[in-house]
């Protein structure tokens, strides 16, 4: 039966009626009789189900609101696409990015639409180190995606700008920057594994930023592959609704292609052209296959009544409709399914195998059918710079100059490059920008189309364009490039904070300044990394995501910027945390001739408990001054103070976590006070409040996530328990088995090739900041007794 949903409206009777008119029964919803009235009684209210219904079930209105947005503004689609410049109307736009995790077949998918939509003449491999996408010597080599490599193709007459992020864990962030940009996804999973750890990881940052997505279940061809299974970890690994738009036919060797449930049609790869082309055959008609037997038949008919029941939710007339015995045609069903994509009601599911050249050609059908175009997603939003109100740019050519540039890259021929989204507006070569975050006006010297590391001149860019803009000077990852003349401020970036870090140090002097420069050049482009320079013992400490994101970033240094370095073993960025609260009087008094310096502070330092909520391990400041005690210009002095403290606690050095600081009291002096002396008096105060306020050491623990065949599973367990870790769920993914455990991240050290020996290469994982723990008092002492304490005051 179909599921009652927001798509169906009652008619129902107003305050003041009597009786309930004479209707019409047309179905049974769940147990809900579904009547259409007839007649209404005098006074009767007609009550929509949709308005009474939850925000949730009302997601079906966030995609008209860019079309509700331009009529409000006069501004009609003909003119969104006004330019001159523009070859391709912005409806015909997509934008989208291929994600999953490592190895699912994202990179060889993306090799197998280049070739179908003519942009590559061959096909690269990734297992031969000649993909297109993955153009950097380390990709290569190690057969894994580690950038967002961006390209633009067309299908259908549509331009689809694509970028293929990376799966492994350590690159997260490539991925979380690209879905910033980004108006749809294409989720590609191993038809055997199903859902993967990174899978999800991916899947929750795209939830985050409001992606409307679809799911490619790739490798079918292999041993073990499991359509059904792979739908169904969907459902319960990722709590969506899959509207399975197509059934393979064969599996594993004998995979031949898949039925289309919209249409109702065998498509069967059969020649030897690399899959360009096959046979679309009605089902109906499919009587000389000997894999499209009856059952599959029996069984499409059951997905396809499946697929139109998720479907009708979408319209009332249609629910209606078919209530009444009337299917939609393939023109209304196509369209109710992308009403569905966009408003998140459910994700669509088609199969094959990218690597056997099967199935990519309708997972491009689908992209264009049911991904949404830059004026079917909510617009952008941003601060306004003068006004510093919220202000929406809609995607629109009419629209004033907006752009977030998501990634800097080094090119070897052209420097430094720039991709930015354009989100309004057009920009010209030779023009200026500006840069609204910094302040600062670029100049637009060269635009470049990319075809991974491939590159095509252009002149010009509108909204929607996907583009590389070179030799921006100031300009950094997650900042917005505008017109000066109305300038906005868009969304800024999240990027989190470091793991792990190492010790470099040049091998010889003249690799002292070239380190330095490949440093800075590389840390503009990864937001995720950072390096310092340690003043005790004179070393340069890198600090990153993981381990292969700093060997990456070593490697880079040495390949790219010929720098002859030597790397220190791995170590973990701690933590301190007070335990206690501790309440400090603290008077700053000076007097050397002449006017001196005064500030009293009264501050009480408590800890903040932790929980996997956003923001529990953040510093919290609340001032409590009354009677004006302390002046309020003074104020931000006291909080300066003690911020500059919490880069380097008073344990062993390291960040201080979750602590909050309320200012309660404090006194002033006429002359000798200002903010500077209350800066110091701050500072003081929180190195002596930090003390009293029993501090500890808080260590990384990261959730590993490993899958292992289960005669291996013994050795993986106790060599988790041996790294002090906390198994928490132990569960089945296919034919292999799967542990999930916290672990201390200094534990975790060279763990892959202790996995690798253990399993004969056949067991992976996965691993990722869950949170901070207290460390250990044992190795808590081992740490203190290393760490040299610093002066205590200025």
């Amino acid at each position: 039966m179909v599921r009652l949903s927001h798509a169906a409206s009652l008619l129902l009777l107003g305050v003041g009626t009597t009786a309930f008119v004479p209707s019409k029964l047309v179905g049974v919803l769940n147990g809900n009789a579904i009547m259409r009235t007839t007649t209404v009684d005098e006074g009767a209210t007609i009550i929509d189900v949709a308005a009474a219904m939850s925000v949730e079930s009302r997601r079906e209105r966030v995609i008209l609101d860019a079309f509700t947005a331009f009529k409000a503004q006069d501004i009609d689609l003909k003119a969104a696409s006004s330019s001159p410049l523009r070859k391709v109307t912005l409806p015909m736009y997509r934008n989208i990015g291929i994600m999953a995790h490592i190895d699912a077949g994202k990179t060889t998918t993306t090799e197998r639409i280049l070739y179908y939509t003519g942009k590559s003449y061959k096909i690269g491999e990734v297992h031969e180190g000649g993909a297109t996408m993955d153009w950097m010597e380390q990709e290569k080599e190690r057969g894994i995606t580690i950038t967002a490599a961006a390209t633009t193709c067309a299908w259908r007459d549509h331009r689809i700008n694509i970028i293929d992020t990376p799966g492994h864990v350590d690159f997260t962030l490539e991925v979380e920057r690209s879905l910033r940009v980004l108006d749809g996804a294409v989720a590609v999973f191993d038809g055997v594994a199903g859902v993967e750890p990174q899978t999800e990881t991916v899947w929750r940052q795209a939830d985050k930023y409001g992606v409307p997505r679809m799911c490619f279940l790739n490798k079918m061809d292999r041993t073990g592959a499991n359509f059904y299974f792979c739908v169904q970890t969907i459902i319960d690994m990722l709590g969506a609704t899959p509207a399975v738009l197509q059934l393979p036919i064969g599996t594993e060797s004998d995979f031949l292609g898949v039925i289309d449930l919209v249409t109702m049609e065998a498509v069967i790869w059969r020649g030897e052209d690399l899959g360009a082309s096959y046979d679309r055959i009605p089902l109906a008609e499919c009587n000389d296959e000997p894999l499209v037997d009856d059952a599959l038949k029996a069984k499409a008919a059951e997905w396809r009544e499946k697929l139109v029941e998720l479907a009708v939710e979408q319209d009332e007339d249609a629910l209606m409709e078919y209530l009444e015995g009337v299917e939609p045609d393939e023109a209304t069903l196509k369209r109710l399914l992308r009403k569905g994509t966009l408003n998140l009601s459910f994700v669509p599911v088609v199969t094959g195998t990218a690597f056997k050249n099967k199935g990519v050609q309708p997972l491009l059908d689908a992209v264009v059918d049911y991904l949404p175009s830059p004026v079917e997603v909510e617009a952008i939003k941003g601060i306004d710079e003068d006004t510093e109100e919220e202000v929406v740019r809609y995607s629109s050519d009419a629209e004033p100059f907006s752009a977030l540039a998501f990634k800097v890259a080094s090119d070897p021929f052209v420097g430094s490059l720039t991709f930015t989204r354009v989100y309004s507006g057009v920009l010209e070569a030779g023009t200026s920008v500006y840069n609204s975050v910094k302040g600062k006006n670029e100049r637009i010297g060269r635009m470049l189309e990319m075809h991974a590391n491939e590159r095509t001149e252009i002149k010009s860019a509108v909204a929607g364009d996907i583009v590389a803009l070179v030799g921006l000077k100031d300009t950094t990852t997650g900042e917005t490039l505008c017109d000066k003349n109305n300038a906005v401020i868009l969304e800024k970036m999240d990027f989190p904070e470091p793991v792990i870090k190492v010790a470099v140090e040049p091998k010889t002097k003249a690799d002292q300044q070239k380190m330095s420069e490949a440093l800075v050049r590389l840390a503009a482009e990864d937001p995720s990394f950072r390096f310092s320079r340690d003043e005790e013992t004179g070393q340069t400490v890198i600090e990153g995501m993981g381990e292969l994101h700093l060997e990456i970033i070593v490697d880079r240094m040495m390949r790219e910027f010929n720098v002859e370095a030597n790397v220190g073993a791995p170590q973990v960025s701690y933590r301190e945390a007070i335990t206690a609260p501790a309440e400090v009087d603290y008077v700053h008094k000076k007097q050397s001739g002449g006017s001196g310096q005064y500030a009293r502070v009264k501050i009480m330092f408590e800890p903040k408990t932790f929980s996997d909520q956003e923001g529990s391990m953040d510093f919290e400041f609340v001032s409590d001054i009354k009677g004006g005690s302390i002046p309020k210009e003074y104020i931000p002095g006291v909080l300066k103070g003690i911020e500059s403290v919490l880069g380097a606690g008073v344990v062993a050095g390291y960040p201080v976590l979750g602590m909050k600081a309320t200012l309660l009291d404090g006194a002033y002096h006429d002359v000798d006070s200002s903010v500077m002396a209350f800066e110091i008096a701050g500072r003081a105060a929180t190195r002596e409040g930090l003390r009293k306020a029993k501090p500890r050491l808080m260590e990384p623990l990261m959730q590993v996530d490993v899958t292992t065949p289960e005669e291996y599973m013994g050795d993986v367990l106790g060599d988790i328990n041996s790294r002090r870790g906390q198994v928490g769920n132990l569960g089945e993914r296919g034919n292999t088995k799967t542990i999930s455990a916290l672990v201390p991240l200094a534990n975790m050290f060279q763990y892959v090739s202790t996995l690798r020996s253990m399993s004969k290469g056949r067991a992976n994982y996965s691993m990722k900041l869950a949170n901070y723990d207290f460390v250990p008092p044992n190795i808590e002492a081992e740490l203190k007794a290393g760490f040299k304490t610093k002066d205590e005051d200025d």
